[in-house]
């Protein structure tokens, strides 16, 4: 009845835990991991734990707690993409962690010391032409999906109620690693066990997914070169950017409603504080992945000369971590456009102001749509082609989950 699913709902509203506690609560559970012994653990002795036992909610409380909108708000009066970033770290760390413990509860450790870390995002897809509105509660909802010896697939999903319907608006994956508390090795994670068929496609698709994330990582452009069609491509743009009338490879003119590469950057450093560790004492993963957003955001509005929608986010790698009190530099650029979409790239580096050496930590790929077509972007050099490539590769992969 109408009644019965009322009060469901209202229910599930009261016993849904926020997003800040989630974060309080995984402080409490990482700090009880401290000084515990290290020790050898034997995967085989490890007992499986279900999907439902990593199964969880929260909520980002917009409506039950405005005092915190003005956090989440942007100058559209919508919600800022870059916060549920963050938020989407912290909760996939926890469901990480959630299914480490099994059913037992968080803030108090059942099983062997381990830190989890965020390795990849391997895609979000955001629902076309939703409004994330401000003044609604946000949900989220996820578990863990495969579980590998010591990396965890995390599936994600944000969705708001709007005059008593449920609105998906968001998907998200997340893969974590588990390693030693010393963060020196990796240490398994407790195997995964499938209840019925709908699981089994999970792991299917999610072991499907590491294959792909390796084969990517095998023909990656610092080790293979570009295929045959991708060469013909770059061939192509480069004759027609040659001035006909010159008869030299040297004299380089740009297509009318064309950009270069090297012309649709934009950069920004950024000086790392305490308040923005997470639990480790690192810099938070999810704060990068804010900063880098809003910087592609920043990036692809100029290119378009106009406002810009997040359409997907595709591969987002975590190499290093970043300390505190680090020169984090980072670098976004538009590497590829199809009509009004456009594909940035942002890379970040860790700068030692002594030796002036940097250490790339961290690329995300980002695809925004603009209002109207977009010019055309064309590399000059062999470096921006081999981003235009690489980014080429990251729009038709996100295309084709889309």
């Amino acid at each position: 009845s109408l009644l019965c699913k009322t009060f469901r709902c209202l229910y599930s509203t009261i016993q849904r835990k926020t997003i800040r506690y989630v974060g309080e609560t995984l402080q409490k559970h990482v700090a009880a991991l401290q000084g515990i012994p290290t020790r050898s653990v034997d995967i085989s002795k490890l007992e499986a734990h279900t999907m439902n036992e990593s199964r969880d909610s929260a909520v980002i409380p917009l409506g039950s707690e405005p005092q915190i909108r003005l956090q989440y708000i942007n100058f559209t009066e919508l919600v800022r993409f870059g916060k549920l970033l963050e938020d989407l770290d912290t909760f996939a760390i926890w469901l990480s962690y959630k299914h480490n413990q099994g059913g037992n509860l968080m803030g108090f450790p059942r099983h062997h010391p381990m830190m989890i870390v965020t390795a990849a995002v391997d895609e979000i897809h955001i629902k076309p032409d939703y409004d994330i509105l401000p003044t609604t509660d946000i949900i989220m909802e996820g578990h863990v999906s495969w579980v590998g010896r010591s990396s965890l697939e995390v599936s994600m999903h944000l969705s708001q109620e709007i005059q008593g319907s449920r609105r998906d608006f968001l998907s998200a994956k997340f893969i974590t690693v588990s390693r030693e508390p010393s963060g020196d090795r990796s240490t398994p994670n407790v195997p995964l066990k499938t209840t019925s068929p709908e699981e089994e496609k999970m792991v299917r698709k999610g072991l499907a997914a590491r294959e792909i994330r390796k084969l990517n990582e095998e023909r990656s452009l610092m080790k293979t070169p570009p295929n045959d069609e991708e060469r013909h491509i770059l061939h192509n743009l480069f004759l027609q950017t040659i001035d006909p009338q010159s008869y030299s490879f040297r004299h380089r003119v740009l297509p009318p409603n064309h950009v270069w590469i090297e012309d649709a950057k934009l950069k920004n450093a950024v000086l790392c504080f305490p308040v923005d560790r997470n639990v480790y004492n690192k810099i938070f993963g999810g704060y990068l992945m804010r900063l880098a957003f809003e910087l592609a955001w920043c990036n692809a509005a100029m290119y378009a000369k106009g406002r810009v929608k997040i359409a997907a986010v595709d591969d987002i790698l975590f190499r290093k971590s970043v300390e505190i009190g680090s020169l984090l530099l980072l670098s976004s650029q538009v590497c590829y456009t199809v009509g009004n979409r456009m594909e940035l790239s942002v890379n970040a580096e860790v700068l030692n102001v002594v030796t002036d050496t940097r250490v790339s930590t961290n690329t995300f790929y980002f695809m925004f749509k603009a209002e109207h077509d977009v010019p055309s972007i064309v590399p000059r050099s062999y470096a921006d082609g081999m981003l235009f490539v690489e980014a080429k590769r990251h729009y038709e992969s996100s295309e084709n989950r889309l």
